[in-house]
């Protein structure tokens, strides 16, 4: 009696991309029956065994095992999607890879875009926030001035009514006109009027 042969379903065990003058990407596959080995570039089956412009692909078979190897002479689109999918009846095992252009990577051009954006939103914030807080900090520079001002007007009135008072007690009597006293002077002569009583 043969002994039976237990189904195993495709799984991709080993997988490589390698970048010299072309684009190597590799994908081995283990599963009873062998399973076979599809390559898709950007949603479209690539052929195999042959060559299709600037795509090569190789298969090789042997036992269970399944090895595929495509490789692109020419550099591909930014953001290509290349798949390795090995399948037999008892299951599908593949394997995505993003293929990125040698000359610009996609990462450091979202980053810098990023930060383009980060600094402009940023100046524009910091400018609503400068004219939202505008008029607050010219009430209050104009606060400051106005209790300057009114210090100093007040210093001022204080002086000429001292410099007035001054002038009034130097001025001498006439007779037969009334006795004119400032606020001052008249507590003054209240006070020697109680002493002398």
């Amino acid at each position: 009696m043969l002994p039976l042969l237990q189904l195993v379903p495709a799984k991709l065990v080993n997988s490589s991309c390698s970048l010299e003058k072309t684009l190597q990407c590799s994908c081995s596959f283990h599963g009873i029956p062998t399973p076979s080995v599809q390559w898709w570039m950007g949603g479209v089956p690539v052929g195999v065994d042959g060559m299709d412009g600037s795509l090569q692909v190789t298969s090789t078979m042997l036992g269970p095992w399944a090895n595929s190897t495509i490789s692109l002479t020419e550099e591909p689109e930014m953001g290509m999607r290349l798949l390795c999918e090995g399948k037999n009846q008892n299951g599908t095992h593949a394997l995505s890879i993003l293929l990125m252009s040698r000359k610009s990577s996609l990462a450091a051009q979202a980053f810098v875009k990023g930060l383009i954006q980060g600094a402009i939103y940023g100046g524009i914030v910091i400018a609503l926030l400068f004219l939202c807080l505008l008029p607050l900090i010219v009430k209050h520079i104009r606060k400051k001035q106005a209790k300057k001002a009114a210090a100093i007007g007040a210093k001022k009135s204080s002086k000429v009514r001292e410099s007035q008072e001054l002038e009034m007690s130097l001025k001498p009597e006439e007779p037969g006109k009334p006795i004119v006293a400032t606020f001052s002077e008249s507590r003054i002569l209240e006070k020697q009027d109680k002493r002398a009583s």
